[in-house]
């Protein structure tokens, strides 16, 4: 069975160390596995404090962030690229101090609509800044996760093909691909193909309904989602996020555009979720075995005939 997460912004917008808190500890009291935090600032948050909450209450923890326009590591802008490296060499030693072991999100680009289409200077200031962030991250027991999200939200990694293009090209072992049901529904011709083109470079994965409400509410065929994770051997965490006007972060809200709430209950959403991921994992664990014991060869018959 997978790890089970959930995003801090179901419980809280995450602007102070009690909100933090708060959130571990109800992600705790729910079952949940993995608690994944947003960009955490240093300087803002006592961080080792964090950690030893998350270890006495037994959480696992990730770490997810977009990077903003000035610190864009996709630009041609020599300043701004030197700025987004070091806030993503920030957040690796966050992300370790915490007690995680993955970097999520949109790490490689500006985290908002571009206007143009990226260029191959971009696209190379990228590949380099993350092919060195990936080594720093290795000596501190951190993956980069590389989240591939919709055209609205980065102009340079919307699809798989595009998130492996780009591992190739950094030439690291240390990057993998974060996946979204939501975004790869807005992108992927056929999003459980798209898993199966994955593999093995799935690092994280995120749950999440079309409408980024209650799971099974929108137009996602989870059943094709879970057969093709289970397709590729995926034994990692699946993350569920969702995102509602009743938990506001200023930030995000004008970038994902979240206008209005799908949900006002978070202890409701987070319980449906979490029996939802585990009901639909099960369904498709038992969907490949029973196709694996039609597949199998029938045994010849021992003894002699009477």
């Amino acid at each position: 069975m997978e790890q089970l997460g959930i995003h801090t912004y179901v419980w809280t917008a995450a602007s102070k160390q009690q909100d933090l808190e708060m959130a571990m500890e109800r992600t705790s009291e729910l079952g949940y596995d993995l608690l994944e935090f947003p960009r955490l600032d240093p300087r803002k948050f006592d961080i080792a404090a964090l950690g030893r909450r998350r270890g006495e209450l037994g959480l696992k923890a990730a770490v997810s962030m977009g990077l903003p326009v000035d610190g864009d590591v996709s630009s041609e802008d020599p300043a701004i690229v030197r700025r987004g490296e070091a806030m993503l060499e920030e957040a690796v030693a966050v992300t370790r101090d915490v007690g995680g072991h993955k970097l999520a999100g949109i790490i490689y680009s500006a985290h908002r609509k571009y206007a143009t289409a990226p260029t191959r200077k971009g696209w190379q200031n990228s590949v380099a800044v993350l092919a060195r962030v990936a080594e720093k991250a290795r000596a501190a027991g951190v993956t980069l996760n590389l989240e591939l999200v919709n055209r609205f939200e980065s102009n340079l990694l919307n699809t798989v093909a595009q998130g492996l293009a780009f591992i190739r090209d950094t030439g690291s072992d240390n990057i993998f691909v974060h996946l979204d049901t939501f975004h790869m529904n807005i992108e992927e011709a056929d999003p459980a193909r798209a898993i199966r083109l994955a593999g093995d470079q799935i690092g994280y994965f995120h749950i999440g309904e079309s409408n980024r409400g209650y799971l099974g509410s929108g137009t996602i065929n989870f059943d094709t989602v879970f057969d093709a994770l289970i397709d590729v051997g995926y034994a990692d965490c699946i993350s569920f996020e969702s995102f509602s006007s009743e938990v506001v972060d200023q930030d995000l809200s004008m970038t994902c555009a979240i206008w209005r709430n799908v949900w006002t209950d978070n202890v409701s959403l987070a319980r449906h979720a979490k029996n939802f991921v585990q009901m639909r994992s099960a369904e498709a664990q038992r969907r490949a075995d029973a196709y694996r014991t039609r597949q199998a060869p029938v045994q010849p018959a021992t003894g002699s005939p009477m």
